[in-house]
């Protein structure tokens, strides 16, 4: 039988030159072993040290992000009287009193679609498209104001309400745009997931094409152009990461001829 005991003289290696060839593999394997688990301790240590990144690096578009000024131009972002639960819901559409039709949420993929049946059941009652949105889905953003271009629908933004991102394009549409001075309107840049057309395409896009995006950014600036609108008003959007936002100003919006009327 093999003693584990180490010898009186030698040392270690005196004492692992006492056991046999498969007790120093054993012993070789549990110190490698013993070696590993300290270091991944060491690096787990260090890791759970480090405090996790800023929401907005792990979200493309945060509900309400961040004004771009000081540095990059805008004004500060409006109070918003809209929780962020109810903006981060998938776009709501309902009649409100007054001739009013209601937008209020995400613009997610089938918006458009779901705007049509309303406006094609109940479109005699409405006169107004009331926006409260944190943006969303491009296409589903033009396509929604080009109806309401069509059907000649007003726009309006109140005061305490969000119009951002893709949203300020459905306010485009309206025939007269009516806003609150104290209306949170603003734009960045398109991102992959504000193009996909479905939210499995949205997973599997890594980037925006340069191609597909020179092709929206067209679509975009003909549409204003044809509403009225400057379309300088997109300038602001190419520049801006998705991360933020650049908030109009109320004199932005007059010489961009984004709003036509201030609410009361």
């Amino acid at each position: 039988m093999t003693t584990l005991a180490p010898k009186t003289n030698g040392g270690l290696r005196g004492w692992l030159s006492g056991l046999e060839d498969g007790a120093v593999l054993r012993f070789a394997f549990y110190a490698l072993l013993a070696g590993t688990v300290g270091v991944l301790y060491v690096d787990f240590r260090e890791m759970a040290s480090v405090a996790p990144p800023p929401a907005l690096t792990q979200m493309p578009q945060p509900i309400l992000p961040p004004a771009t000024t000081p540095s990059g131009g805008g004004q500060e972002r409006p109070p918003v009287t809209s929780s962020p639960e109810l903006l981060e819901a998938p776009l709501e559409i309902a009649l409100a009193s007054g001739g009013k039709l209601t937008l209020t949420g995400t613009i997610d993929p089938g918006s458009s679609a779901r705007f049509l049946a309303e406006i094609e059941a109940r479109g005699e009652y409405v006169s107004t498209v009331l926006l409260d949105s944190p943006g969303g889905s491009v296409d589903d953003a033009l396509s929604i104001g080009r109806l309401i271009r069509e059907r000649d629908l007003s726009t309006e933004v109140a005061n305490g309400g969000l119009c951002a991102s893709s949203c300020p394009l459905i306010f485009a549409g309206g025939t007269e745009r009516i806003a609150g001075r104290e209306a949170a309107v603003g734009v960045h840049q398109i991102y992959a997931a504000a193009l996909s057309a479905t939210p499995i395409d949205a997973l599997s896009v890594a980037g925006v094409a340069m191609a597909d995006a020179q092709a929206v950014t067209a679509d975009i600036t003909r549409y204003l152009g044809d509403g009225g609108v400057d379309p300088a008003l997109w300038l602001h959007a190419l520049e801006t990461p998705p991360s933020q936002l650049y908030y109009f100003s109320p004199e932005e919006m007059e010489a961009l001829k984004l709003v036509t009327r201030w609410s009361e």
